[in-house]
């Protein structure tokens, strides 16, 4: 397309996929503040596609696509969707709009979602699509959202040149995934009771020495844990090993691995996932390996 001053950019060229993590301030009156979930400032993950009306519903699609995967990787599967569309006061001509809302209709039919419509509810620079998650109390929440503009390529005089010469507007599509980065891990920690997923625990793996001749150990593997990527610990000791297991079920560390005399002269560890199952022992480096790609893939170290 052709920004303000820029040179003229083909049709072949698009789309184009920008995305930022921007600063937003509201002065929220202090009756209304809310914790995480409503603030004065807060980050959003916003991006802007430019595309040709011919790729709007493959991108929205993908779009929504992305919107599943990293959703789902949180443990929000259940959504409510509301198709929102043409207000009465309005920009745009009426074959875009209908354009537009039918490409969203087609998205959602494409991924199979039920969906709600809200007649007369979209901006008056485009429709759009809305994603709320629910809380652990049932709370619905606004998350994602995808959004048809046809007010900022006009006013900004954006152009490409199309496959006959001619220059045309493209079309502009708002994205976030989180919304509100803050509010949506407030929704998170309510929804976890602040039992992350192994991937995203400010703790992954903590070590307990069975007593304080194993700690030169602990601090090998430690070591070996941390160069890894991982967010690991040792017990800060002066405890039983049974308070020491009690402090990591409490404090829902993931992972912990008792280190005795066992493990130090075969220099294994097992780690225990405290919501069940066993990796079984190991040599600590392969464990190591094992436990940060499990980080790295986003999944937990018994789905490896």
């Amino acid at each position: 397309f052709l920004p303000p001053g820029g040179a003229p950019r083909s049709s072949r060229a698009l789309p184009l996929r920008w995305a930022e993590l921007g600063t937003v301030y509201r002065y929220e009156r202090s009756g209304t503040l809310h914790g995480l979930f409503r603030v004065r400032g807060f980050t959003q993950d916003d991006a802007h596609i430019f595309c040709l009306p011919t790729q709007l519903a493959d991108e929205i699609v993908g779009v929504l696509d992305l919107t599943e995967g990293i959703l789902s990787k949180f443990g929000f599967t259940e959504y409510e969707v509301m198709l929102s569309t043409r207000p009465e006061k309005s920009v745009g001509s009426d074959d875009i709009w209908d354009k537009a809302t039918e490409a969203l209709k087609g998205a959602l039919v494409r991924k199979g979602w039920d969906y709600s419509v809200d007649e007369g509810g979209g901006a008056f620079y485009g429709p759009k699509i809305d994603i709320k998650i629910r809380d652990a109390i049932g709370r619905l929440w606004q998350c994602s959202t995808v959004q048809c503009d046809f007010n900022l390529p006009q006013r900004f005089g954006m152009e490409y040149v199309s496959a006959e010469g001619s220059k045309e507007q493209p079309i502009m599509v708002h994205r976030a995934i989180f919304g509100s980065i803050e509010r949506f891990f407030g929704v998170l920690l309510e929804s976890t009771a602040g039992d992350f997923p192994f991937w995203i625990a400010p703790v992954q793996l903590r070590l307990l020495p069975v007593s304080d001749d194993f700690r030169p150990y602990c601090e090998e593997v430690l070591a070996k844990a941390k160069a890894a990527g991982l967010r690991a610990e040792i017990d800060v000791g002066g405890r039983s090993l049974g308070k020491q297991i009690k402090m990591a079920n409490t404090e829902k560390i993931p992972l912990f691995a008792v280190i005795g005399k066992d493990e130090v002269e075969s220099r294994t560890i097992n780690a225990a996932p405290r919501k069940g199952g066993e990796l079984g022992k190991m040599p600590f480096a392969d464990a190591i390996d094992l436990l940060a790609l499990a980080a790295q893939r986003n999944v937990e170290p018994l789905d490896m």
